[in-house]
């Protein structure tokens, strides 16, 4: 016979089965929950890392011309961070000034392209797959590819028609790569990046005429 309480009727779970098996489900939830937070993890605590060549590039054409590694971080990107950006910069300097600059590893920044002014030539700096120190906001690093435009903001001269075609070029390709819509909500400049204060690319850039660019050179690809 079961036991009965005083008085007289069958007698529920103790307070004590109560307690445990509230805690045993409890441990249960978030034991499920933990373990899928770790299989979605999973690889940035396993020192998993997508394979890579020294030298290579993602774009074709490109200049392997590396920035300091304390400038930049290693990730798997798109596997950890989403990208979902494009960030456009004007350095208020040289080509070669702007390469010596994020080669430097007491600056603390980078980004990863460079395009020159003059005939539109394209040095890569880091991995698309690795996270740039370009935007001066870490969400926005993680989620982006930078790329710097030799030149100033107030010298319109350095906004040439070979410097436009080439980096139309290579936005081209980082959209059609992550399927990053071609549109001012997703390729930005980086005095749009939030909590930033920058004028970069600065009044004379042509967004209007840089977004057909592109829309031409992904059609064509």
């Amino acid at each position: 016979m079961g036991e009965h309480s005083a008085t007289g009727g069958p007698r529920g779970p103790g307070r004590r089965l109560l307690l445990a098996g509230g805690a045993a489900g409890a441990l249960g939830v978030g034991a499920y929950a933990t373990r899928d937070t770790l299989a979605r993890w999973w690889w940035r605590y396993s020192g998993s890392e997508t394979p890579r060549e020294e030298g290579e590039v993602d774009h074709t054409g490109a200049e392997w011309i590396p920035a300091s590694p304390a400038n930049y971080r290693r990730a798997s990107r798109p596997r950890d961070y989403t990208i979902d950006r494009v960030v456009i910069h004007m350095p208020e300097a040289t080509y070669p000034i702007t390469l010596r600059v994020f080669q430097d590893a007491g600056h603390g920044a980078a980004t990863h392209y460079v395009v020159r002014s003059s005939d539109g030539h394209v040095a890569q700096l880091a991995r698309e797959l690795d996270v740039a120190y370009h935007a001066g906001h870490r969400g926005f690093n993680e989620r982006s590819i930078g790329i710097e435009h030799e030149g100033w903001a107030d010298r319109p001269e350095f906004l040439t028609d070979a410097m436009y075609e080439s980096s139309a070029l290579l936005v081209a390709g980082i959209c059609g790569r992550y399927g990053i819509p071609v549109d001012r909500e997703h390729i930005v400049g980086h005095n749009e990046v939030p909590d930033v204060v920058r004028v970069c690319p600065g009044p004379h850039w042509d967004w209007e005429r840089y977004l057909e660019l592109v829309r031409r050179a992904a059609g064509a690809a």
